[in-house]
């Protein structure tokens, strides 16, 4: 593996969300992440063919039945030889099993053990189930998403799980991993995806603090109230976004689109935004897309085309990025940020839950006859 976390040794013990997407993270940096699945991979995925499991490329997994006799001891002998530990269940449930941060930090003292849950390693609700609408809801995230007078709109599963939650997990591995090597010393890690989606909205709670933001949904700047900073139907039925917010980004807007009635002044006042997206709304239902996109794509009007995922992948400037790759002819998007010093290289295709089992545990230093009493045990399935 090449990239800025090359050397990094890591173990995942699978789950779903957002530690499978903080070990893709860092497996695609370079890190060498090994997954601890379940024989026959989680329920979510195990009916598609492996390739589809996109969030687990670049990894090497290994299969382990964790109620056999051997196979915590198995865990923590790995453990002994990483860097980061990654988990993602209940509080709890790893202390249970018995692999939980007081055994793995007695048998490896720099260990940064990652651990990601909805609303964190204690409080109130540490215990009860939840997903990601759940979390960015008591975050205050959820109430702000959505047309005004209508019910909150789930922003897929994007804010808690995978930003507030896998994104959070990997920053937090990777700043403890450095305190590690200067110190010796690890700890563990509590991300939680509520804090995480909180954390999302930091700028959105300066304004507020300064009075630029109000309780009511889709009524501000950035959450479709302002019509400057929205999108809009074509008359092909395609939709394109403005961002026009700043004083010459608007100005160019009026002059690309001859905007000329005085009515157009009141950029700032809250009471003409619907008139005014009115009247933006009339304008653009009159031509196509394409039009459109002639007019004003790459201009300073900060405009773009609303694409579908068949129509992003194609576009120009995301083709001569190559934001998105194709891994045994499933397109997914590329390892992100770039480096360039230490380039990340193409990631490789994600593998059927312990399909490299004895070749992990061989060359993490077990030797063959350790390997073939786990198999004769049960421990894992040739």
């Amino acid at each position: 593996m090449s990239g800025p976390l090359a050397g990094l040794k890591v173990v995942e013990i699978v789950g779903l969300g957002p530690a499978p997407f903080c070990g893709m993270m860092l497996a695609d940096m370079g890190a060498e992440v090994i997954r601890i699945d379940r024989p026959g991979g989680n329920a979510i995925m195990s009916t598609v063919a492996p390739k589809y499991d996109v969030m687990a490329r670049n990894r090497r997994s290994i299969a382990l039945n964790l109620k056999k006799q051997g196979a915590i001891e198995t865990v923590l002998a790995l453990v002994e030889q990483a860097d980061i530990l990654l988990e993602g269940f209940r509080p709890g449930v790893m202390e249970r099993m018995g692999m939980g941060p007081d055994v793995c930090l007695a048998r490896n003292p720099g260990l940064v053990y990652g651990r990601v849950t909805g609303w964190g390693q204690d409080g109130p609700l540490s215990q009860a189930a939840g997903h990601d609408i759940n979390y960015i809801a008591t975050a205050g995230v959820l109430h702000t998403i959505g047309h005004k007078g209508a019910p909150p709109i789930p922003p897929m599963n994007l804010v808690g799980d995978f930003g507030g939650g896998g994104m959070l997990l990997a920053f937090g591995v990777v700043c403890a991993a450095h305190q590690a090597q200067k110190t010796g010393r690890g700890q563990v890690v509590d991300a939680a995806m509520a804090e995480g989606a909180a954390l999302l909205a930091t700028m959105n709670w300066g304004f507020r603090g300064a009075g630029y933001w109000n309780d009511e949904r889709g009524s501000n700047i950035n959450d479709g109230g302002a019509f400057y900073y929205a999108s809009y139907q074509c008359a092909d039925g395609k939709y394109v976004c403005l961002a026009s917010a700043e004083p010459q980004f608007y100005a160019l807007l009026r002059e690309k689109l001859n905007l000329t009635d005085p009515v157009f002044n009141h950029k700032d006042d809250p009471t003409a935004w619907p008139e005014l997206k009115q009247r933006l709304s009339d304008i653009f239902i009159t031509e196509t897309r394409k039009h459109w996109c002639d007019l004003l794509e790459g201009t300073d009007v900060c405009f773009a085309p609303v694409l579908d995922w068949n129509e992003a992948p194609q576009h120009p400037h995301n083709v001569a990025r190559k934001m998105f790759i194709e891994l045994d002819g499933v397109t997914q998007p590329a390892p992100a940020p770039r480096f360039s010093a230490t380039p990340v290289t193409q990631p490789k295709p994600p593998v059927a839950p312990g399909a490299d089992t004895e070749a992990v545990l061989s060359d993490w230093g077990f030797d063959t006859a350790k390997i073939s009493e786990l198999r004769e045990t049960g421990v894992f399935e040739k």
